[in-house]
């Protein structure tokens, strides 16, 4: 056997070892949904609050905030299904296991940041600082996506790091924290979303 195929064979050891650890069946479509998804929440909250605030996004009446939270939380959820329902599509087509120890490393690392920073935004919340909410939701996600691309496609830490740094923007101009939101979820999730379902599923 020549030193070309000893190469090729480890390549292919390599790939079956990394395949085998990692969760490989995300669905690129599934984050371009999400980030449509995120931007029809975002234009429903700024149309509640234009209209029901005075007209300005910096000022708060209470069933506003929390009419908006619960659009933007049923936003994450119908996220969360359209995910699990194009992803499980995808794993079926590529004969993986939908649940395995790779997806369960995978859901952990993601949900544990994500719980972590679900919380502390509640705390945030029930003190009345709304205007931190936008970047720690940012923050967090944006950790949760870098701590769970260790067990699924290495790429989604990128996005991880970018929602990272919208929201310590948006943490340090409050302001325009409504704004990097919308880049975050909405624009980012399409852009990104797109661009793995051409490398990844588009094949």
């Amino acid at each position: 056997m020549s030193e070309k195929d000893y190469l090729k064979d480890i390549s292919e050891i390599k790939n079956l070892m990394n395949k085998s650890s990692r969760f490989i069946s995300l669905s690129g479509l599934s984050g371009i949904l999400a980030g449509v998804y995120a931007l029809i929440g975002a234009a429903i909250a700024y149309w509640l609050v234009m209209t029901y605030s005075g007209g300005t996004l910096y000022i708060f009446h209470g069933w506003v905030f929390w009419t908006c939270m619960l659009v933007l939380s049923m936003i994450a959820l119908l996220s969360a299904v359209t995910g699990i329902i194009l992803t499980t599509r995808k794993a079926k087509n590529t004969g993986e296991k939908i649940w395995d120890n790779s997806s369960k490393r995978l859901l952990f690392n993601f949900l544990v940041p994500l719980t972590v920073g679900g919380i502390y935004c509640f705390i945030i919340l029930s003190q009345g600082r709304y205007g931190q909410t936008g970047g720690l939701m940012l923050i967090f996600y944006g950790l949760a996506l870098v701590s769970a691309s260790k067990y699924s496609i290495g790429d989604i830490q990128y996005l991880g790091y970018i929602q990272i740094i919208l929201g310590l923007i948006a943490s340090y101009y409050p302001g325009y924290g409504f704004w990097l939101w919308m880049i975050g979820f909405g624009i980012m999730h399409i852009v990104y979303g797109t661009w793995m379902h051409f490398k990844y599923d588009a094949k």
